[in-house]
């Protein structure tokens, strides 16, 4: 056996595999926790619209008049397709084929700014029906929930054009 052979088998096999937290990857973990506060923190922004929705519906405009369904479900699919773009990234570049993955990259990017043009688009609708922050309680419900969702989707776009700058 020569010593190359005897190298080989070493790195192939460890003689102490890790194990506990050293078999952790902690960008998973870090990504894993984000995920889950994230979760968190919109799951209690959606619990306080339905925990008011019967003080909602009392004296306001009614939603299902002020909401465009339509354009909304758009902006939805949006948001889906960008999932799928991401996704393409990512395996473009788990085959080391860069350009591509940045090419995808730059659509999930282009998709989430498309959604937040529609996202602008929607406050100006639902503003100029007289739905604001000081209207009641359902522009302070919907307008918070869906504005920090755009924040969200804002700081998305950035960090997804630093990577693409990066990459």
């Amino acid at each position: 056996m020569t010593v190359s052979t005897i190298e080989h088998a070493s790195h192939a096999v460890p003689a102490n595999p890790p194990s506990g937290m050293e078999s952790l990857d902690m960008r998973k973990l870090g990504m894993w926790v984000f995920l889950g506060s994230d979760c968190v923190f919109f799951a209690s922004l959606i619990t306080t619209y339905f925990v008011n929705r019967p003080l909602i519906f009392s004296g306001e405009p009614n939603p299902h008049h002020t909401l465009g369904i339509n354009f909304t479900a758009v902006l939805a699919f949006i948001l889906l397709l960008s999932s799928l773009t991401m996704v393409l990234s990512l395996a473009a570049f788990q085959r080391d084929n860069i350009q591509s993955g940045r090419n995808w990259l730059l659509a999930t990017a282009a998709l989430g700014t498309c959604f937040l043009a529609g996202q602008a688009i929607e406050f100006s609708n639902l503003a100029h029906e007289g739905v604001t922050l000081s209207s009641g309680l359902f522009g302070q419900c919907f307008l918070i929930m869906t504005g920090f969702h755009g924040t969200h989707v804002f700081i998305g776009v950035i960090w997804l054009l630093a990577c693409w700058l990066f990459a």
